[in-house]
């Protein structure tokens, strides 16, 4: 009866350990599983996993993905450098453009005020023709028919009376010049007439002409005039 009961108590005692064993292992299951999901959900934990190396041998080589990213940005870098290049050397340019043209704009503003192809008759305006006689009243017709106003035969009367005093047969001893005009030499008015020695209204033409492809008008032929003593 004794060793039945030892038995028993054998028994009972194994099957106790057995199931103190079963859930010591059990418990381990579900504790590994439980930390294994925490690792899981942090953030923070599964960061650190990955980033703890895999392998004891690490790489010198960057990683593929950080080549083209570099490349882009290098060549971003570069684009923006050109841009701005390009943006400074049109500025420059922009601003030289400029300056030259302020400085084209101020010399035309001192020619036009100062220079004797704009200068305003000084002197006042004969009413018509009608107050010249003689060569200066010729004069003064073929003023008007070449297109020129009234306002300019005061200026022509000044300049030719200073060369001339209006005499068609006037010769410069030293020079030679001829004319009403004073061409030299005084066969260059040939090219109005041939009559040209002695004809008052060929050299006034031949004046005219002159003055108005080197001075324009008259008044600023005798604005010349009284500067340098020529014309």
């Amino acid at each position: 009866m004794i060793r039945l009961w030892h038995r028993v108590g054998t028994f009972r005692a194994v099957a106790a350990l057995s199931v103190l064993l079963a859930a010591v292992v059990a418990g381990l299951v579900i504790a590994g599983q439980q930390t294994q999901h925490e690792t899981s959900a942090d953030p923070v934990h599964a960061a650190d996993a990955a980033a703890l190396p895999q392998s004891s041998t690490f790489s010198s080589t960057p990683s593929a993905t950080a080549a083209p990213g570099s490349a882009q940005a290098e060549a971003q870098t570069k684009a923006q450098d050109a841009a701005s290049a390009a943006a400074a050397q049109a500025k420059a340019a922009e601003d030289e453009a400029r300056r030259k043209a302020e400085e084209e704009a101020s010399r035309n503003k001192a020619r036009t005020t100062t220079s004797p192809t704009n200068s305003a008759p000084k002197y006042p305006v004969p009413s018509s023709c009608d107050v010249y006689t003689g060569n200066k009243k010729i004069g003064c017709a073929v003023l008007v028919g070449t297109g020129f106003g009234l306002d300019q035969m005061p200026c022509l009367e000044k300049l030719w009376q200073k060369e001339s005093g209006w005499n068609h047969t006037a010769q410069n001893r030293s020079s030679g010049a001829y004319g009403i005009p004073q061409a030299l030499p005084g066969s260059k008015m040939a090219t109005v007439g041939a009559d040209w020695k002695t004809n008052p209204e060929t050299q006034i033409r031949w004046g005219l002409g002159y003055i108005k492809g080197r001075y324009k008008t008259p008044c600023a032929a005798w604005s010349h005039s009284q500067s340098t003593g020529w014309y």
